[in-house]
């Protein structure tokens, strides 16, 4: 048997509340969306300003990034290169879904929706550093 990481509900708080100070400073208002390994929905948060399809959107950028172990913008770039099968996959091929890798495994990812594409991933990118900051003072 192997034992594994897993996001707890503090986790998912402290890489929302990253997320969400990352978007406040630049008055971004845009929905965050963390899930678990399985691209299970563990956060939702609405930023004041966000359109509500953009819980739509994070969540399934999140669930993207989650599921595939790599960050939704791979199927954006596989998309926009002719690759129009991958839009019957079941993912949202957006930029903006980030996975959290710890020790070589994904163990969920934040999805961000709300303004441009290098924007949304940069909100995502800030709450998986958030994480992986913490567990690094942990080790």
């Amino acid at each position: 048997m192997q034992t594994r990481s897993m996001l707890t509900l503090d986790d998912a708080r402290r890489m929302a509340d990253a997320a969400a100070a990352e978007a406040i400073r630049h008055q971004w208002p845009v929905t965050i969306a963390i899930c678990d390994d399985g691209g299970h929905l563990l956060w939702l948060q609405r930023l004041d300003g966000a359109s509500p399809i953009s819980a739509e959107i994070a969540a399934g950028k999140a669930r993207t990034a989650a599921v595939s172990r790599r960050p939704s913008k791979a199927f954006e770039e596989m998309v926009n290169q002719g690759r129009y099968a991958a839009l019957s996959m079941p993912i949202t091929a957006l930029e903006g879904g980030e996975p959290v890798i710890v020790d070589g495994s994904c163990i969920g990812a934040v999805g961000v929706s709300g303004v441009k594409p290098g924007q949304d991933a940069q909100v995502a990118q800030a709450g998986v550093a958030a994480l992986l900051a913490s567990q690094a003072k942990v080790a």
